[in-house]
């Protein structure tokens, strides 16, 4: 009985051998075969066909840090809410109430985070959310 239950897996571990094979033989080849004339041009920066300017070593606000995490929360909660709505009908009652416990708390996130300036943009650049 176990060892039928790992043959189910047998084409799925070939295809990732098969896989990793190939990206590392691809990855090998290129170096072997690339072509490598550095010159002064190659090695300088590149963005977007503009010569650059000034340090890319400046300081960001911290609001694009703040709004980076918030996004990252709410991504999250799609990830949950995603397999939640696949069995929607065979949770009933009791995954409908859990969901929308759930649903609640972020929505209290979002609202706490709202009073807090984080998503306002006109504010001065404190980094504080207390």
């Amino acid at each position: 009985m176990l060892n039928n239950y790992f043959q189910n897996y047998i084409p799925i571990l070939l295809m990732l051998a098969v896989v990793a094979l190939l990206a590392c033989g691809m990855i090998v080849l290129s170096y072997l075969l690339g072509p490598r004339h550095p010159t002064r041009q190659k090695l300088t920066t590149y963005e977007c066909g503009i010569a650059p300017t000034g340090d890319a070593r400046q300081r960001f606000s911290v609001k694009f840090y703040l709004v980076a995490m918030v996004f990252i929360l709410f991504d999250v909660e799609v990830i949950f809410l995603y397999p939640w709505a696949v069995i929607y009908r065979e949770l009933k009652l009791f995954g409908f109430v859990e969901m929308l416990l759930f649903i609640l708390l972020v929505a209290a996130g979002f609202a706490y985070l709202w009073r807090k300036g984080v998503l306002d943009w006109t504010k001065s650049d404190s980094g504080e959310l207390g």
